[in-house]
């Protein structure tokens, strides 16, 4: 039989990274890997809910390990842990140095435990250190795709913006296949040498540290991005294994509702209003679960979503505990009387997987988180990209002129958090280029192809489920 491979998994503590990780744990468990995801305490609670969900038996080889969160020790709130109640800028430096705390206790958990390999998310980078220490290799999580974390580190190590006259001059990633350009005004700050802040020092440092890990774990498939994925392996000349699309592994309509938190909808309320429309005619309009616009935004955006006429879901994160009285400040008066039957607003979490799967939604208003890109992909849906953080305007380089299965909103400038804004008349109008006429059609047929190709790459011997299966082969021949 031989002995059970056994992998650490560390998520960072933030919806967006912590949901494909649990995917990946799941995974890894159907394959007969003992995992044990660690955590703290307030993020447990979604995580056991997501892994129980699960019909699989398998599950039985997941565990979780809690670390308490240094809370008090850095000055955060109590109940503070996870990245989305991070809400003011002045919490992050805070909410970094518990992060950094947190080395002793997994340090201790990994003498206890003794696993094989650890699997942590790039925002981690002490991790590094600890896996050398211990001899275990270290494998990061990206969270985003190969397309966007090549651009990014070759952004980073060539400074091609110090070449540019103005921040709205284009200049090309030097060594990224096809030609992308990008502006100044574009780049995320954690990119530049010329903004320094707790923050971006933070980031350029988690960004770093992939070059020293074993190799990394992508959640992507190669079919959707073979030169890029070959660019980081041969350009960057790193090691790496596309394992996904991630959220394929959850089948059941149950497992696709309680992904990262409960749903703030009863899901088979919101199929059976999805099932009374027509195919191709809802547009779903969502923003992850960092995005903080400001109610002049969210004005516009229900401007946008009246004027195109077009029926939606629209998810909107809960305001100062959201009660009707604070929905005047952001609806335009009289809209959800107007909107009935035409338009469902979620105000909190959305069973997004089992949206973007139903044939009724046609197009999809994101924030081009890679979570979200990717399971709009796999749904087969065309996208409105809004970047707002991140790697997003990467992303939406990716979706808009690469692949060619979405169009721009027309933001223009990287904003951390609260995004560029954008009026009524730009929402309506990316809206329509997606729903109506012969260019959303070719966009509708190129990422329906593209979603096809995605549900083949995880099913046997496909690109994804071969990749996992050369990574887990790997790790038992030269760690166990």
């Amino acid at each position: 039989m031989g002995t059970q491979l056994h992998m650490f998994l560390f998520p960072f503590m933030a919806r967006g990274h912590m949901i494909p990780m649990v995917d990946m744990a799941k995974l890894l468990a159907a394959r007969g890997v003992k995992v044990t995801v660690v955590t703290t305490p307030l993020n447990s609670i979604a995580i056991s809910n997501s892994i129980h969900t699960s019909k699989s038996l398998s599950v039985s080889n997941i565990h979780l390990l809690i670390l308490k969160f240094p809370t008090a020790e850095v000055g955060l709130p109590e109940g503070c842990e996870n990245g989305d109640s991070v809400i003011a800028p002045a919490m992050f430096p805070k909410f970094i140095s518990a992060l950094n705390l947190l080395q002793t206790p997994f340090e201790e958990a990994l003498m206890e435990h003794r696993p094989h390999c650890i699997v942590a998310d790039i925002l981690f980078p002490w991790v590094n250190d600890v896996a050398a220490k211990f001899g275990i290799p270290k494998l990061s999580f990206h969270g985003t795709c190969f397309f966007s974390f090549c651009a990014m580190e070759f952004v980073r190590i060539h400074q091609p913006y110090n070449h540019v006259s103005s921040d709205t001059e284009p200049f090309l990633i030097p060594h990224l296949p096809g030609e992308i350009s990008f502006t100044k005004l574009k780049l995320p700050d954690f990119i530049r040498e010329d903004i320094k802040s707790d923050v971006t020092d933070f980031l350029k440092t988690a960004l770093e540290s992939d070059s020293t890990s074993y190799g990394a774990i992508m959640n992507s498939f190669y079919e959707l991005e073979a030169e890029y994925a070959d660019c980081y392996r041969n350009v960057l000349g790193r090691k790496a294994w596309h394992i996904g699309p991630l959220s394929l592994c959850n089948q059941e309509i149950e497992e696709k509702s309680q992904r990262g938190k409960e749903s703030a909808i009863d899901e088979h309320e919101c199929l059976k209003w999805l099932d009374s429309k027509k195919p191709n005619s809802v547009v779903y309009v969502c923003f992850g679960s960092m995005t903080k616009f400001s109610s002049d935004q969210l004005k516009e955006i229900a401007n946008g979503l009246e004027a195109c006429g077009k029926d939606f879901i629209w998810v909107v994160r809960k305001v100062n505990g959201e009660d009707k009285e604070e929905d005047k400040k952001w609806l335009p008066e009289g809209f959800e009387q107007r909107m009935e039957g035409k338009g469902l607003i979620i105000r909190g979490w959305a069973p997004q997987v089992l949206i973007l799967d139903h044939p009724a939604v046609g197009g999809f208003v994101t924030h081009s988180g890679w979570n979200s890109t990717l399971e709009g992909i796999a749904g087969g849906v065309p996208m409105v990209t809004w970047p707002v953080a991140g790697e997003q305007f990467y992303n939406e380089k990716l979706v808009t002129e690469v692949l060619r299965i979405g169009v721009g909103v027309g933001v223009e400038k990287w904003v951390r958090i609260l995004g560029d804004f954008i009026k009524g008349e730009g929402v309506e109008k990316a809206i329509r280029r997606v729903m109506e006429g012969e260019e959303a059609e070719e966009m509708r047929n190129r990422v329906r192809e593209l979603g096809e190709m995605a549900r083949r790459a995880v099913l046997e011997n496909g690109s994804s489920y071969s990749d996992l299966d050369a990574l887990i082969t790997e790790l038992k021949l030269k760690f166990i």
